[in-house]
């Protein structure tokens, strides 16, 4: 599953690579592409995607307008139709052909195999505010995961039984790490690597998002270690 914003210009590799490691491992895959308000001409290059594969092997789902990144991993997680649901950006800062790390370190008794940064290929002051962030949510939240902002991981589609999702930014990570081991389902990490941005630009480090972010990164403490709503 993709969450997909402008990323035209690695959208179309990524799936590619994406559906060549899924079929190594099963002939009953899918592809899911939240759209989340992206510029009509991106939108439409997507159409190009999913002529190479038979109909409903790949799903486009279309938000008119941006609901932020957490509301497209919600809507992913809910059309999902496998056992097992792998999802990472656009942006191709990670190899989708590493998804094989994860498969293969999933078992039964596992609710979530999450990717770990070996290492960190970005400015430095997005590794600083990375590494800042991280301590912020591992101390506040008790994460039990090295690199709570890794996007490559594998879930088992059941935790979603218990598991309920709300937000809608970059804290749905948070959210989503915090409520799997809540309920119980065990978690394991593998180490990825981590690439260069090639094209496009991070939606998350700019002073109005990330002020959003820490603003309701501060009301999902409350409501998680504070008040224990983990069903709302």
């Amino acid at each position: 599953m993709f969450p997909f914003l402008n990323d035209w210009g690695t959208a179309g590799s990524l799936v590619a690579l994406a559906i060549e490691t899924a079929k190594k491992w099963t002939d009953d895959w899918e592809v899911i592409i939240v759209n989340d308000g992206s510029k009509k001409e991106d939108r439409e290059a997507l159409e190009m995607i999913t002529r190479h594969e038979g109909p409903g092997r790949i799903r486009i789902i279309d938000h008119e307008k941006n609901r932020g990144y957490g509301g497209a991993l919600r809507s992913g997680f809910a059309a999902a139709n496998k056992d097992l649901i792998f999802y990472t950006d656009c942006d191709a800062q990670y190899d989708p052909r590493e998804m094989t790390l994860l498969i293969e370190k999933m078992k039964p008794d596992i609710g979530l195999v999450n990717g770990y940064k070996i290492k960190r290929s970005d400015p430095p002051h997005r590794v600083i505010a990375g590494r800042i962030y991280h301590y912020l949510v591992k101390s506040f939240f008790g994460i039990p995961i090295r690199d709570t902002d890794c996007d490559f991981r594998l879930i088992r589609r059941k935790v979603f039984d218990k598991v309920k999702l709300f937000e809608n930014t970059g804290t749905i990570c948070t959210e989503l790490v915090k409520k799997i081991d809540y309920h119980g389902y065990k978690i394991i990490e593998v180490p990825v690597h981590h690439f260069w941005r090639t094209s496009g630009k991070s939606q998350f480090f700019n002073f109005s998002r990330l002020y959003k972010t820490g603003t309701n990164l501060l009301k999902l403490w409350w409501k998680l270690i504070i008040k224990r709503q983990y069903e709302e």
